[in-house]
C-alpha cells in the first residue's frame, strides 16, 4: 500500500532524519520519503503487518500534525 501524509510543518532537514529514521525502525514499512519542502511523507507499507492510521499516531507522537492522508 503507498500512502502520501501531508503535515502540518517540517521545517528542516532535522525534523526529515527524525521522521525517516522512526519510520525506518517500524515493521512493514517498506520505503519512506519526507520532503520538508512541501512537508509531505510518502510511505509504502505492507498493510498486513501495519496500519495507516498506526504510521500516523507514530508521526504524531514525534510531535508533527498529520492534517490529510492521500
Amino acid at each position: 500500500m503507498k500512502k502520501m501524509y501531508q503535515l502540518e510543518t517540517v521545517t528542516c532537514p532535522s525534523c526529515v532524519v527524525r521522521i525517516e529514521g522512526m519510520l525506518s525502525k517500524m515493521k512493514g514499512i517498506e520505503q519512506s520519503d519526507v520532503r520538508f519542502n512541501t512537508s509531505r511523507v510518502n510511505v509504502v507499507y505492507n498493510e498486513e503487518v501495519i496500519s495507516s492510521q498506526e504510521i500516523i499516531d507514530k508521526i504524531q507522537q514525534l510531535g508533527y500534525q498529520v492534517l490529510s492522508e492521500k
